[in-house]
């Protein structure tokens, strides 16, 4: 989201903008020529945007605030969720098809990444970790398409809980509400991603589709930053 509440829509290598009234004008096009398409994105501090983007050889991009794209590593398997730490020194991000979460250094100053490191792994018969976000207390929440669940990790990249549900595909987990108490989880009844599956994994299960709301005691999250990026006319 933009700081003035319009929305940044990523999709195939172009980005548009919605704003409040419902329009759609597209800004940007042709970023990653070497891929299929974005996926997951997050603003930083200083309004630039992170954007994963997949097929071939995942990438991970930067926005910077004047609209220029800058690629910053290359060879991830199938980049997902990302999110920064409470103390801001340090960013989240996701690799679905490895089953990897890492941490990277951030320097807020330049929107540079590095010290590459394995926050947290997801054994293969528990899915992959898809989308994530952190909360209050600066634990990192993921959600595991195949896996059922959310899993709740500690700062240390401890396991803090599990949260299950009725479907297999949990694909993105946010908080929102006045007082950011409110967790929205959402699912998916896609087929895409089987040729990842896990072993022993039911077919037959409910995939999903829906979107879950719930409240747990004493968890909130925190204000995600919104992006303030500049696109040329």
């Amino acid at each position: 989201m933009q700081e003035d509440g319009s929305l940044l829509l990523f999709q195939d290598g172009r980005i548009s903008i919605l704003t409040l009234d419902g329009t759609q004008r597209e800004v940007a096009c042709n970023l990653c020529p070497a891929n299929d398409r974005f996926n997951d994105v997050v603003a930083d501090p200083e309004g630039r945007v992170f954007a994963g983007a997949l097929g071939g050889s995942g990438r991970l991009y930067r926005i910077d605030r004047d609209g220029a794209v800058v690629e910053l590593f290359e060879g991830f398997g199938v980049p997902n969720g990302m999110g920064f730490t409470a103390d801001v020194k340090r960013m989240y991000f996701t690799d679905s098809k490895l089953r990897r979460i890492y941490l990277f250094d951030y320097d807020r100053f330049t929107g540079n990444l590095s010290n590459q490191r394995i926050f947290a792994e997801i054994p293969e018969v528990e899915g992959l970790p898809d989308g994530m976000t952190t909360d209050a207390e600066g634990c990192v929440w993921v959600a595991l398409w195949f896996g059922s669940r959310l899993k709740r990790y500690r700062p240390d990249g401890t396991l803090e809980r599990e949260v299950y549900f009725p479907v297999t595909q949990v694909t993105a987990v946010a908080f929102g509400g006045a007082d950011l108490d409110d967790i929205y989880v959402t699912t998916a009844a896609s087929k895409i991603s089987d040729a990842m599956k896990p072993p022993g994994y039911n077919e037959v299960a409910p995939r999903g589709g829906g979107l879950y709301h719930l409240r747990i005691s004493g968890v909130s999250g925190r204000p995600l930053y919104r992006s303030r990026i500049e696109f040329k006319r």
